[in-house]
């Protein structure tokens, strides 16, 4: 049976399932559920816990005799099954379908992977997590750019907090539909509130020094073509000791963006439209200086850019020779529209 994440907390008031499956690709709502289901089960004395990590080298065997040893500690347990990839291969699947049709008693199993596509769904595995008779499917669905400020306002409210209309939309513009950055923002807001109030000047306030703002206002001076503003900041976040991976996921995550936007422009798609359709949302506020970006290179230069961001990642792993920081000041000026005849470090 399918739930939603609405329709969770209702359901956890009563009898549990035996097989709980939590689908989604955003990391904060996917959390809130688990967690949600986690406390309902301690609730109702499930008190052992034990948590497999499903990777390439996983034992699928490890999970049915689990299922089907005692619990040494307690009555009832809490099995926890993390399946990053998505995919189980042919013994996970396998493995599935055993234990969906024949679920170990006192056992509560929690399946924690990313967002089911259709065909998943239409498999034999997948059927089993979805529709199984002993099995609640929660499905986790982002939250777009129009629903973001009421997510926040319930978000404030779960925290005992109040806040304007105008607080909320400052909010929702800082964070640009990053919902793990806006819980990081309301527990600060926990601590500056007054009267449990948010007022503008509260939000103001809260963001003022803050590095990771300052890594989107290094993005906006690059998407602008503002290279030697753009040095100057990665030179302060650097001096702010701001970590190499957060600079290189704000770069990629535009360059995602961009080289997308350029691939739907150049099949004919007008660029209005390519801007409803992208994912993650592009802002209003923030169309302009893609378009003045996307006037700079073709798909194909955009695409190269994003596999000079992948030596990056590796240059900062220790996997590839060379300065991330330097090669991050490089692709932060090519980006810029700066045109550089010096090779990738």
């Amino acid at each position: 049976m399918k739930l939603t994440p609405a329709q969770l907390g209702k359901h956890l008031q009563g009898n549990l399932a035996q097989v709980y499956v939590v689908s989604g690709d955003d990391p904060l709502l996917c959390q809130d559920a688990a967690d949600a289901i986690r406390a309902a089960v301690r609730l109702q004395g499930f008190d052992e816990r034990q948590v497999f990590s499903a990777d390439a080298s996983f034992d699928w065997g490890t999970l049915l005799q689990a299922g089907a040893s005692m619990s040494l500690f307690a009555q009832k347990r809490l099995l926890e099954l993390r399946l990053p990839s998505g995919k189980p291969g042919d013994k996970g699947a396998a493995a599935l379908i055993e234990y969906c049709s024949r679920p170990a008693e006192d056992t509560i199993l929690l399946i924690s992977l990313p967002k089911l596509d259709g065909s998943a769904q239409k498999t034999k595995w997948g059927k089993a997590l979805v529709e199984g008779p002993h099995t609640q499917f929660v499905q986790i669905w982002p939250v777009d750019a129009s629903q973001l400020p009421q997510w926040i306002r319930q978000r404030l409210s779960q925290a005992g907090l109040t806040a304007s209309q105008d607080a909320i939309e400052l909010i929702a513009a800082r964070v640009e539909g990053n919902l793990l950055a806006a819980a990081q923002e309301i527990e600060k807001l926990k601590l500056m509130a007054d009267g449990g109030q948010i007022t503008v000047e509260t939000v103001q306030g809260a963001v003022a020094d803050s590095a990771r703002f300052d890594v989107f206002g290094l993005t906006d001076a690059i998407l602008n073509g503002e290279a030697a503003h753009a040095l100057r900041m990665l030179e302060g976040l650097r001096g702010e000791g701001v970590e190499t991976p957060v600079i290189l996921w704000a770069l990629c995550r535009e360059l995602r963006v961009l080289a997308n936007l350029a691939l739907q422009f150049s099949q004919g798609i007008p660029l209005d439209k390519a801007f409803s359709q992208a994912r993650p949302p592009i802002w209003d506020k923030r169309k302009p200086l893609m378009s003045k970006a996307l006037q700079r290179y073709s798909a194909e230069r955009w695409g190269q850019l994003l596999m000079d961001a992948q030596r990056i990642d590796a240059q900062i792993k220790g996997q590839a020779a060379g300065s991330a920081w330097s090669s991050l000041s490089r692709l932060a000026l090519l980006m810029a529209g700066q045109r550089l005849n010096l090779p990738a470090e």
